[in-house]
């Protein structure tokens, strides 16, 4: 895929009706937080909490609450009685997501890689092949999405998909910092080769190899960190 640049959409992009049938509060939460990753709410957005309520249909209530649960995830800055703004991406909390994330991961595939599960490697690369999808269309939102699936395959084969719900929360730093590395020439391509050598290695029962493949992967986006700061320097603070 060719480079591209990223153009932030306006913060309304991110709002529309609710579903009715579900808790307003973690649909807005869920909502703005994708748009956050995704860089359509970039770094210094404003969020205004009565706009929102109005683009959602709803009361100040729960956006108040979701505003609080991206606080607590260090997503968005609140500086009170003046404005909420979307953060700038926090090295440090980026590099601790990534210690958490390798630490499990690690375990994981070493798990897996010790059991004979045919039907985690059929799923597995399935989720390649959507993700080879995704790639040729140019579509780096879904593309994400496809990572992201390839690995909660992987915590719940091994029944550990509480742990999974813990990286996540803890993963919007770095997930925004791969976001904008994303576009560079090759890399969605290293990610899907990457995931197919952890596949191959997990299927072949050669734990070693499934670390060490792994490792590499999620080693990608911070070893570049230098050439990210240098595109996007407005986005980011040590």
């Amino acid at each position: 895929m060719e480079a591209a640049h990223i153009t932030p959409r306006p913060p309304a992009k991110a709002a529309s009706r609710l579903d009715r049938a579900r808790q307003a509060a973690p649909q807005v939460f869920e909502r703005l937080r994708n748009a956050i990753i995704a860089l359509e709410l970039p770094p210094g957005a404003p969020l205004s909490r009565a706009e929102l309520a109005g683009q959602f249909g709803i009361s100040s209530t729960p956006v108040r609450d979701a505003l609080m649960r991206l606080e607590e995830e260090g997503l968005v800055d609140v500086f009170p009685q003046h404005a909420t703004v979307v953060s700038r991406i926090d090295i440090g909390r980026a590099e601790q997501a990534h210690f958490l994330r390798q630490a499990l991961e690690l375990e994981i595939v070493r798990l897996l890689a010790e059991r004979h599960d045919e039907p985690l490697i059929i799923r597995l690369d399935h989720a390649i092949a959507l993700q080879q999808q995704s790639a040729k269309a140019g579509d780096f939102e879904a593309f994400m999405a496809g990572d992201n699936d390839f690995h909660a395959q992987l915590y719940t084969a091994a029944g550990k998909q509480d742990l999974w719900a813990l990286v996540r929360s803890r993963s919007g730093h770095i997930d925004r910092l791969r976001r904008l590395h994303l576009p560079s020439p090759g890399k969605a391509q290293n990610i899907i080769r990457h995931h197919k050598l952890i596949t191959r290695a997990i299927e072949a029962g050669d734990a070693d190899a499934a670390q060490q493949h792994l490792r590499t992967h999620l080693s990608g986006t911070l070893s570049e960190l230098d050439k990210i700061r240098s595109h996007h320097p407005e986005y980011l603070t040590d």
